[in-house]
């Protein structure tokens, strides 16, 4: 249930990440209360149950719910070992801004087994339609399963995923007319990627194209298209022209690319680092849509000091901001640390966070670097300002 190990050194700023428990009962988890439910959800027709993951905010609720669908690997070994813990990251994220989240593996993927129900067939002569279709019909498994729920507000949904589960969120969204669907949120969304073979170029662009023909027609919700400028599985041209003929046939979405991200943008989403770039921009679409979506701890005075990004001392670039932002939904030990040049380093699941962070803030700074918060807590002292040359906060 935790992040992978990651250490980067960026132009203003630094972080290393490695694996911690979620919500765990232990110093290791900082701000709202988050539960972890794992469920059996039964399929109509009398076909094998869903496994699901639920990660939701601790209280009564209502809260608004996001069924959060994962990609397609490309052999049966993968897709045996898909887990709801490579997208539980982004699962918090949303989770601690009041939204029940849940995963479920659809069939033929880990713990629900079974054979692919989503095999499109050839790269030659894809059957996509009948693919999505039959993904689409396990995401409505969990979909009205989640609008049962007692803590659930049943009106306050959204359909969200990452590479093939970005497209059957939109599939879903324009062929089920879910009840009480708010907005779809796509990341790296489509299908036919070989990032090996073809970096870039899925290997059935137009069939993908005539898909998205047809929804576009059908869909009347806002909907997120979110990529990353070397998404090594669908290249900007490809990505912008499924969005395209999308909204051509009447669609209201927004096309969002990101900065190159990593050695594959096409996993920006699921990557905490990645943090800094996707949640403002869902941040900002969710907005414009009148969709709640602020953390449940914003109005708590007692927080209201460590979430404030305007107060952090000297920083001036979105760079830096935008990681403490990723060490606010970071798991603990945590730590951020400033220069008095305006960089910074962050460490998140480390044991010794505070030597890391100001570590990797020292890759970068040309100055001493300062832890600024720790944990769940400002440090940042005026005294401890005046010694680091650096302004006070």
């Amino acid at each position: 249930m935790g992040v992978r190990g990651i250490i980067a050194a960026l132009w203003l700023c630094a972080m290393a990440v490695s694996a911690n428990e979620l919500g765990a009962p232990d110093d290791s988890y900082f701000g709202p209360r988050l539960i972890e439910e794992k469920v059996r959800i039964p399929m109509a027709s009398g076909r094998s149950a869903i496994a699901a993951t639920i990660l939701r905010p601790e209280g009564q609720g209502p809260y608004g719910a996001v069924i959060l669908n994962h990609g397609v690997s490309a052999s049966p070994r993968e897709r045996a070992r898909e887990s709801s813990d490579l997208l539980i990251n982004a699962a918090a994220v949303f989770a601690r801004r009041g939204f029940v989240v849940v995963m479920p593996l659809r069939r033929g993927f880990g713990t629900t087994g079974g054979e692919m129900a989503e095999d499109p067939g050839t790269c030659s002569n894809p059957d996509y339609r009948r693919a999505e279709a039959n993904a689409a019909e396990d995401v409505m498994t969990a979909y009205n399963y989640a609008r049962t729920l007692p803590y659930v507000d049943g009106n306050r949904m959204m359909l969200a995923g990452q590479s093939a589960g970005g497209m059957v969120s939109i599939f879903t969204a324009g062929t089920r007319a879910p009840e009480g669907l708010v907005a779809v949120l796509s990341f790296a969304g489509g299908r036919g990627g070989d990032p090996d073979s073809t970096p870039g170029t899925p290997c059935a662009i137009e069939p993908v194209a005539r898909v998205f023909d047809m929804l576009g027609k059908n869909v009347r919700v806002p909907v997120l298209f979110n990529y990353a400028e070397n998404d090594l599985f669908f290249s900007p041209n490809v990505s912008r022209g499924w969005y395209e003929r999308f909204n051509a046939n009447g669609a209201n979405a927004e096309y969002v690319l990101q900065p190159a991200f990593g050695k594959d943008g096409h996993y920006l989403f699921g990557d905490t680092l990645g943090v800094r770039y996707w949640l403002p921009t869902v941040e900002s679409f969710l907005a414009k849509h009148n969709v709640q979506f602020a953390r449940l701890d914003s109005a708590d005075p007692e927080r209201r000091g460590l979430l404030a990004l305007e107060r952090l001392p000297n920083i001036k670039s979105d760079s830096c901001k935008g990681l403490y932002r990723a060490f606010l939904e970071s798991p603990g030990p945590r730590a951020y640390a400033v220069s008095a040049d305006g960089r910074c380093g962050f460490a998140g699941g480390l044991q010794d966070a505070r030597e890391q962070a100001v570590k990797q803030c020292g890759t970068v700074a040309k100055g001493d670097c300062t832890l600024y918060a720790v944990d769940d807590a400002v440090i940042w002292k005026e005294s401890v300002a005046g010694q680091g040359g650096a302004a006070a906060q």
